[in-house]
């Protein structure tokens, strides 16, 4: 196993890291305003790709599909948390929960019949060209495309939570939500706001996802928005720079195990391994602290 070897499976892990990074975002910051964590969340990840696969077909490049894809799943994050998450505003959590995990079987069976079972062919929409950096380490224009995606929508995401009017919301709303209504913070169109942000990521990582394995199917969205959970935990879930860190870690980690010669059927095995030993070990993540609760 040489240098160059390793290097080449890092940049491949921090290509798909940047990817569950993305739809990580989305469950770390619905977590962090309402404390739900969202199990529909990797559906609208799938419905992000399938509005990429259309555009696409429709003849629209790769920015305009990506756009669209954010405005369509920006609408239904919106819709879902009004329709279904709204109205249990006071509900016990396991509630709310259990109604996430409707919401995500109601997306996956509305797709299977409304877009058939069978995977489509995602149209190619980017030329696919390798580029060397040095010896054998190589790196494609997917992967350039899908790290120059996530740059700046973290750069954006950034930009709006810390220097925007409904940023300083949200965070006022998740540091204490009634102190939050008290002070005129309009907290309903707070949290519809990060649906909105959230689910527009989900659907950029869809699209970008969609590129890079070049399929679509009303289910692709539940593995990797369970690892993307796992990647939230991992960073600590309602922290959005530990919803980057642990995305990117968990990318490497999965390339690694794939990459040594036998393991590569241990690849998702190791992502939920991973998510035990944080819940054992360390529940709160990399990046959470451990916060006692008067009684």
């Amino acid at each position: 196993m040489t240098f160059d070897y390793l290097v080449q499976q890092l940049i491949n892990g921090i290509s798909i890291g940047s990817i569950y990074a993305l739809i990580a975002l989305g469950y770390t910051m619905v977590y962090g305003i309402i404390k739900l964590i969202n199990f529909a969340h990797g559906d609208v990840f799938f419905v992000g790709a399938y509005t990429g696969y259309f555009a696409a077909k429709a003849g629209l490049g790769l920015i305009l599909s990506l756009i669209l894809a954010m405005v369509v799943c920006g609408i239904l994050g919106v819709l879902i948390e009004r329709l279904a998450y709204k109205p249990l505003r006071n509900a016990a959590r396991i509630v709310i929960l259990i109604t996430a995990i409707g919401v995500s079987f109601l997306l996956e069976n509305l797709g299977i019949i409304t877009l058939g079972a069978q995977a489509q062919g995602f149209p190619e929409i980017v030329t696919k060209s390798t580029y060397t950096l040095w010896g054998d380490v190589t790196i494609d224009s997917i992967q350039i495309i899908v790290l120059a995606v996530t740059v700046i929508l973290m750069a954006v995401l950034q930009f709006v939570v810390h220097r925007t009017k409904i940023g300083k919301a949200m965070r006022a709303v998740s540091f204490d939500m009634e102190a939050a209504r008290l002070m005129g913070i309009n907290v309903d169109s707070t949290i519809s706001a990060t649906f909105a942000i959230g689910s527009a990521l989900a659907g950029a990582a869809g699209v970008v996802f969609a590129v890079m394995y070049p399929s679509v199917d009303p289910l692709m969205g539940i593995i990797p928005g369970l690892k993307a959970f796992v990647a939230a935990v991992l960073g600590g879930i309602g922290i959005i720079p530990g919803a980057l860190v642990g995305g990117l870690l968990l990318g490497v980690v999965e390339t690694g195990v794939q990459s040594i010669p036998g393991m590569s059927l241990w690849r998702d095995g190791v992502a939920f391994g991973i998510l035990i030993l944080i819940l054992i070990f360390k529940p709160t993540g990399l990046f959470g602290k451990n916060v006692r609760e008067k009684v």
